[in-house]
């Protein structure tokens, strides 16, 4: 079966704010945000709350980072968002403290079921735990969680959960060993 997109609608409420609100935020975030200098971190944190996200103590949130809907984004205190990430928060997206998203990641809360013709768009919440570590370039997947203190090795893809405390790497991305203290 191939999609027929004349069917696809876009659920009621799916953005979460009314269409202006969402246009607002697009221009604020190319312009005001991402314009900003490098260390204006108490800037982009001022914005990010200013349109509804939940952003915690000294959060870094670099300038490139995409925020789709940023009244669906949690960060938890001293997280860190890299250079060109990506987080496309059609559902809720939860990034606990010092947790790191390293640059070029995309953290993908949305798809669209392939197997109807309507070609249904839906969310699922994607949680990353406290002192967990996304590396570079990383794609995590709708409904998946990142356990605590784990790292997601870099060019690896994300479908599954993965749990805490261990070291995953891969496509898709499965543990390898446990994230050792020292």
């Amino acid at each position: 079966m191939k999609q027929n997109l004349s069917k696809f609608s876009l659920p009621d409420n799916f953005r979460g704010k009314p269409a202006w609100f969402v246009q607002l935020w697009w221009i604020v975030q190319s312009t005001l945000f991402a314009c900003s200098p490098q260390f204006m971190f108490g800037w982009r944190r001022f914005l990010l709350r200013f349109f509804g996200a939940k952003i915690g103590q000294k959060v870094l949130v670099r300038p490139s980072a995409k925020i789709t809907f940023p009244w669906k984004l949690t960060v938890g205190d001293f997280a860190w968002i890299g250079d060109e990430v990506v987080l496309y928060s059609l559902g809720e997206i939860e990034i606990g403290d010092n947790a790191v998203v390293s640059q070029r990641s995309y953290i993908c809360t949305g798809s669209h079921d392939f197997q109807k013709d309507s070609f249904n768009i839906y969310s699922k919440r994607i949680k990353i735990g406290r002192q967990a570590w996304i590396a570079a370039n990383v794609f995590i997947g709708p409904g998946v969680n990142i356990g605590e203190a784990c790292v997601a090795g870099a060019c690896s893809c994300v479908f599954s959960d993965l749990p805490e405390k261990m070291i995953c790497l891969g496509s898709p991305a499965r543990p390898i060993k446990p994230r050792s203290e020292k």
